[in-house]
């Protein structure tokens, strides 16, 4: 099967879905989206979920507790802490006392949980990149810089680049260009306290949180549509290619048995899926904006089960996954991900051949890892296509936002405070 072409689906420029929006930018299309046939119902479920406060994403509706420790992170394993203090904080100097008032919250502030990937500004937190001068966006840029790998900078910046791309596509430059993204701050920058960012917009959500020598950057939404750019002055970028080939290499590397086991419904709009498994924009993936709570049960087989190929397969694919993490914690991530295989489960639907569109979960104590094929929302493909993803990767039973971490540095200094104080009532009795 030759790979399809996002070009055979560009709407016609007078076509109603591109042509009743242009003009619009971020803020008047979130208005405009509120009362859209298909946008409107996602952003009431999504408004009713957003007031919750966080617990995290469980399997069973119970946070397991003692999965992650506030502690010094093993030797090489570090946060890269002293240069993304030092970029966070020559943003703050750069900026006036009403863009810093705008950017900050506090370390646990329920914005954290205002991200979302759509093109439509459902919560306009922190500050719009594309409404600040060229040096004040660099330096978010360059705290973005210092805290990912170079790798991971890249595929960010591409993603970005890809989305402008699409806004010149369909000519919606206002609504989706390059730096149609808000970026916030939570906490102090700080090399020993907790604190971190957050960066999302369409189709790029990413959120980071440093606790001394060790980071988290998690909830992680990346997607694409298209998956390429073919002209213009960046050319030649493709995403996500070796991460789909992967996938289904490793559906391959599985005895029949297993991989009929492991498959979910072999269509990926099938008539089989009870009501509700699709939703209208995270479609089949579970994981997304505004789930921060979300009960998702194991499904599929065992990662136990796999024979040896297989698990080496799913092991590049996790690297793959968690490759925008710096060198340290990346190897803390690995390792933390490895420690729990033996209660992992793989689940997939639709095929694995070819061109075939698919949707794959992997999920265990600490890990929730998606990628889906979608249906198209500027292109007119309606049924899943290969440029068209979204991938997802979260940190349950509480440690989303690293607010585990938070959680138990908040403790440890209501410990210290109230061992100050009744240190002073000794010394003064």
């Amino acid at each position: 099967m030759s790979e399809p072409s996002f070009r055979d689906y560009l709407y016609p420029p007078g076509h109603p879905r591109v042509a009743q929006i242009r003009g619009l930018d971020a803020r008047g299309y979130a208005e405009a989206a509120k009362t859209d046939s298909f946008a409107g119902p996602m952003i009431q479920g999504w408004a009713a979920q957003y007031p919750e406060p966080f617990t995290g994403v469980t399997s069973d509706g119970n946070l397991r507790p003692g999965l992650y420790t506030l502690a010094e992170a093993p030797a090489g394993e570090e946060a890269p802490a002293a240069a993304m203090t030092s970029a966070a904080r020559d943003l703050l100097a750069g900026l006036t006392p009403d863009q810093t008032r705008r950017l900050c919250y506090g370390v646990d502030a329920h914005e954290w949980q205002s991200w979302a990937n759509p093109e439509f500004m459902q919560h306009d937190t922190g500050l719009r990149l594309e409404e600040l001068a060229p040096d004040a966006r660099d330096r978010i840029l360059a705290v973005l810089a210092a805290s990912l790998s170079e790798a991971g900078y890249t595929l960010v910046r591409n993603l970005m680049r890809i989305n402008g791309f699409l806004g010149d596509l369909v000519e919606l430059p206002e609504l989706m260009n390059e730096y149609s993204y808000n970026f916030a701050l939570f906490g102090e920058p700080s090399e020993t306290a907790p604190w971190g960012w957050q960066l999302f917009g369409h189709h790029v959500a990413l959120n980071a949180l440093v606790a001394g020598t060790q980071l988290v950057i998690s909830p992680v939404f990346l997607g694409a549509e298209p998956d390429v750019i073919d002209a213009g002055p960046h050319q030649g970028v493709a995403v996500f290619k070796e991460r789909i080939a992967l996938a289904r290499r490793l559906m391959e590397s599985l005895p029949g048995p297993l991989r009929e086991q492991a498959t979910l419904f072999a269509e990926m709009q099938d008539p089989a899926m009870p009501e509700g498994r699709l939703h209208a924009g995270d479609e089949r993936h579970l994981a997304g904006c505004f789930q921060d709570n979300r009960v998702i049960p194991y499904e599929g087989i065992p990662v136990s089960a796999m024979p040896a190929a297989a698990r080496a397969i799913l092991d590049e694919l996790v690297a793959d996954f968690i490759a925008a993490l710096p060198d340290g914690p990346r190897s803390a991530r690995h390792r933390e991900i490895a420690a729990h295989w033996d209660e992992a489960w793989f689940c997939w639907i639709g095929g694995w051949r070819g061109q075939h569109a698919f949707y794959f979960r992997v999920q265990s104590p600490v890990l929730v890892m998606e990628l889906d094929h979608h249906t198209g929302v500027f292109l007119s493909n309606d049924t899943p296509a290969p440029f068209h993803m979204h991938t997802v990767m979260r940190t349950p039973n509480g440690n989303d936002y690293g607010r585990a971490l938070v959680r138990q540095h908040q403790k440890a200094g209501k410990s210290q405070e109230a061992s100050r104080f009744q240190r002073v009532g000794q010394d003064g009795s």
